[in-house]
């Protein structure tokens, strides 16, 4: 990047960290980020550090460093939907910074400007920094541990042997050990493709094993005192569930065979990711493929690379994704800075005609979908005010007709319009889409009717464990109550249980007696359908959630 461009990129960066920012007081509208947000507010009413709890329950799913981080900022900022936010838009940051420290130590600080801008814009990386689960978490640790031991690889450092030690024990607590693939999959290629595999013998490496362990044992000390001390409670439906256990193998290598007590898909498809990243990793996925194409020929034909550490620790734990049963579109944000840093040199340096034509051709055309969507979407959508999607096409022409036409070179033109045209999409879904969404969250409507004073003393209960954007907004506790026991179940005075739709036709076929006190238009998707989109059919994708007493 020469510095007559350099204004831009900082004015690109900082529109991105707008964009990103834009949705961090946004209603929920996936139940995950309901789920975990509830599980940190439940640490606040249980006064517990190491137990979690949902509708009152002991919970077994993912360690504990996420829920952590949002109760201490509960703690200090109150329990909202943008103080569950905060710690994970502060681990997207710190992403960036190691993203940036990588990318300038093996390349250059231009390859480094735009390898953060990459990883800023991708478009799953904004979506989830609003619908946050923990990879935000995942990709700060996950890059700051491989830059923390590549400095240690070079030369031994105390800071950095402490550093890479707790960021990846933090890793391991966010996500499980399997981070460790690409971690440690990072340095092993590192030291594989120089020849000096027989370094991994050195004292530090050892050294830094031991310290992570070290660092991970709050991790082990909270699941051995909620679960392996206690094997009378019922967890995955039966009793002697062993913490331990579950987070050395089942919630790992249970769900890579789907074997775990958790698992929900019969087979994987190996090329998910692949169709997947076309447009979680847009608008920059093809020029990955071209990248990682590259390198790997450089690899067969021993031309040295720059550094290994980005393509083997990304690869790896790409591939496992791939071979894995168990498969989400949100698991490789965990490993996007990696990739950013490898698609950031093919972003700027000059390639052979194929690699020109594929780079100019692929941006332009997502730059120009991002566009068009966004428009098309607004015309369906037909959303109440107007003023944010006009703010958002100023944006959109100042950058397309004022700083557009100032980039000269052809590459950076593209990679500008491709830059734009994502934030312009995201601004939009984060500002006035993702709006319309909540809108039609029947838990939210719910929760606000049963917060009024006239319910005050009421008990509240959950007839499932899915209703957990319910179970966040409400201000009191809520249990949970099979829907099977419904029947049977001896309430006590003033009790109002939440129910979806299903669950009141199935209370309906066995001719169960309930009364309805409030039922509420619900939209029961995760995923943007079609006609949820347009406003004139939105009405035959809703359902219904209710208010019941017995």
């Amino acid at each position: 990047m020469e510095d007559s461009y350099k204004p831009y990129f900082i004015l690109l960066l900082a529109l991105a960290l707008v964009v990103n920012f834009a949705g961090i007081d946004q209603r929920f509208f996936t139940d995950d980020p309901g789920l975990y947000a509830s599980i940190s507010k439940n640490l606040l009413y249980h006064k517990s550090f190491f137990e979690l709890f949902t509708y009152d329950q002991n919970w077994l799913d993912k360690p504990h460093f996420p829920f952590w981080m949002v109760l201490l900022s509960f703690k200090v900022f109150g329990v909202s939907v943008w103080a569950y936010r905060v710690p994970a838009l502060i681990f997207f940051l710190i992403s960036l910074r190691y993203t940036f420290l990588f990318s300038k130590k093996y390349y250059n600080e231009q390859i480094a400007w735009l390898a953060i801008i990459i990883l800023a814009t991708s478009q799953h990386i904004i979506m989830l920094n609003t619908d946050v689960r923990a990879e935000p978490y995942l990709m700060a640790l996950v890059i700051g541990s491989i830059y923390h031991i590549s400095r240690l690889e070079e030369e031994f450092s105390r800071r950095d042997l402490i550093l890479g030690a707790l960021l990846t024990a933090c890793a391991i607590m966010t996500k499980g050990i399997f981070v460790i693939v690409a971690i440690y999959g990072a340095l092993l290629g590192q030291l594989f493709f120089k020849k000096e595999i027989k370094s991994i013998f050195q004292r530090k490496w050892l050294f830094l094993a031991l310290l992570t362990l070290l660092f991970t044992l709050p991790e082990f000390y909270a699941l051995y005192t909620q679960f392996d001390l206690h094997p009378e409670i019922t967890v995955f439906n039966r009793h002697g569930v062993s913490g331990i256990r579950w987070f050395l193998w089942d919630s790992q290598f249970g769900r890579f065979v789907n074997s775990g007590p958790i698992s929900q898909k019969k087979s994987g498809d190996i090329i998910f990711y692949l169709h997947t990243l076309l447009w979680a990793f847009a608008p920059w996925c093809l020029i990955f493929y071209y990248a990682v194409f590259r390198n790997i020929r450089k690899i067969i034909f021993k031309r040295q690379l720059t550094e290994y550490y980005t393509i083997s620790g990304g690869l790896l734990l790409l591939l496992l994704f791939s071979l894995s049963r168990f498969q989400l579109p949100f698991y490789t944000n965990t490993i996007f800075p990696l990739f950013a840093i490898i698609t950031a040199p093919y972003c700027f340096k000059p390639l052979k005609k194929f690699g020109e034509v594929l780079r100019q051709v692929s941006l332009y055309l997502y730059g120009i979908a991002f566009i068009l969507i966004t428009l098309a979407i607004n015309y369906f959508a037909k959303p109440d005010g107007i003023l944010l999607f006009m703010i958002d096409c100023g944006i959109l022409a100042v950058g397309l007709f004022i700083i557009l036409p100032r980039i000269r070179k052809p590459h950076l033109r593209a990679f500008f319009l491709a830059c734009i045209a994502v934030l312009f999409a995201n601004f939009y879904l984060n500002t006035v889409f993702y709006n319309i969404m909540a809108d039609y969250n029947g838990q939210i409507r719910a929760a606000r009717y049963v917060n009024s004073d006239s319910f005050n003393g009421y008990h509240l209960y959950s007839l499932r464990f899915e209703n957990n954007i319910f179970q966040f907004y409400s201000k009191r506790p809520i249990d949970y109550i099979p829907l099977d026991s419904f029947k049977n179940f001896n309430a006590p005075p003033h009790s109002i249980f939440y129910a979806r739709k299903l669950s009141i036709d199935i209370l309906n076929q066995q001719h169960v007696p309930f009364k309805i006190l409030s039922s509420f238009p619900n939209y029961p998707q995760e995923n943007i359908l079609p006609k949820f989109v347009d406003v004139t059919t939105r009405e035959t994708v809703l359902d219904s959630v209710y208010l019941i007493t017995k």
